[in-house]
């Protein structure tokens, strides 16, 4: 079954070389992953039209997990007219969670006004 729709924060997509989080590709892929492998479970290379419209946040300083990976998803995203919102933060880090202390934008009012206006949310 397909979600209607996808909220990702600093998502783990990518499990390429440049972009991976190496904790989360050893954890799910192995040690040693084939090329194949990698290109399977790298997301940016599985988007389709039917893939959900998606709102992306992330912060640009990530030491974590690299904010390319929210920005090649997001290409992807767009390459396939898939519905996509994303909201990049120059500071935050990794984990912020709903608040970011680095910026007064609220990014879970955007998150609501992006359902409400998609009509997932019941008044």
């Amino acid at each position: 079954m397909r979600p209607d729709f996808l909220v990702l924060m600093y998502p783990v997509i990518s499990f390429t070389d440049s972009l991976k989080h190496a904790g989360s590709r050893t954890n799910l892929i192995g040690e040693q992953p084939t090329a194949a492998q990698i290109r399977l479970y790298s997301n940016e290379t599985q988007v389709t039209a039917q893939t959900p419209p998606t709102f992306l946040v992330h912060a640009q300083d990530d030491a974590t997990v690299p904010v390319m990976n929210s920005i090649v998803f997001y290409e992807a995203l767009l390459r396939h007219k898939v519905p996509t919102e994303m909201h990049l933060y120059p500071r935050g880090g990794h984990g912020f969670g709903l608040k970011n202390n680095t910026t007064q934008e609220d990014w879970s009012a955007s998150l609501q006004n992006w359902l409400g206006s998609n009509g997932w949310l019941k008044k």
